[in-house]
């Protein structure tokens, strides 16, 4: 089995996962409220697949990404990317109903907490739509932890996130596991010495997540619980 090799034949005693592009696919309902502030502002919508490579680094960069035209956001000023965000969140919060949760999160997350192994989201979206939305699509129960974009005064690539759930869960480093789907992901779980695993369909600014060299690639969650397959460059 993939997740006992990564554990030496053992389980991990943590699992921790990102959320957007890793267990569901948000964003449908990212890029509605995306165009919708910009509509809102007299400009030009944005559309689904502009916005699917712009998300990852929170909403405040989605913003100013927006805003942008494009993944480079400095020269958007701060007042201009405040009065967007305000909008943003209001409009996001409205509805979540074309989120879906990905084929194979259920089973993988069932299979783990069928064996008490504790599992946490560490995730940039904003603490105030994590549980809600965690409730919403049914997957609320299985998440001891919930670590947001604005939880801490750090948000990945910073390991901040990760270390609080290592202490908190008292679990090493080395015996827990993070599983994302960009290279935020895979640099925070780096920078925590934590081992990644990452998710082929993603969200990682059109780049293929191999490049950031995560433990395994899956293209289905439930791969972590099938036969075991050579490694390929570590976290």
């Amino acid at each position: 089995m993939v997740l006992r090799q990564l554990f030496a034949g053992d389980l991990p005693e943590l699992v921790m996962f990102d959320l957007d592009g890793t267990l569901v696919d948000s964003v449908p309902d990212l890029a509605a409220a995306v165009d919708q502030v910009l509509l809102g502002l007299g400009r030009a919508p944005a559309g689904l697949a502009r916005v699917r490579d712009w998300v990852g680094n929170g909403a405040r960069v989605l913003v100013r990404r927006a805003l942008a035209g494009g993944l480079q956001h400095e020269r958007v000023g701060e007042a201009e990317a405040e009065q967007a965000l305000a909008l943003f969140m209001a409009a996001y919060a409205e509805s979540h109903a074309l989120t879906r949760v990905y084929p194979g999160v259920v089973e993988t997350l069932d299979w783990l907490r069928e064996r008490d192994i504790p599992l946490a989201i560490v995730t940039n979206k904003p603490e105030r739509f994590v549980a809600p939305l965690l409730d919403e699509k049914g997957l609320g129960s299985y998440f001891r932890w919930i670590v947001g974009g604005d939880t801490l005064p750090q948000q990945k690539p910073d390991p901040a996130a990760l270390l609080h759930v290592l202490r908190l869960a008292r679990v090493e480093a080395r015996r827990a596991l993070f599983v994302g789907d960009s290279r935020n992901d895979v640099l925070a779980a780096r920078a925590a010495e934590v081992p990644c695993v990452a998710l082929s369909y993603g969200y990682n600014h059109g780049r293929p997540i191999a490049e950031e060299g995560p433990l395994r690639v899956l293209d289905d969650l439930r791969q972590l619980l099938a036969a075991a397959a050579p490694a390929s460059a570590s976290c």
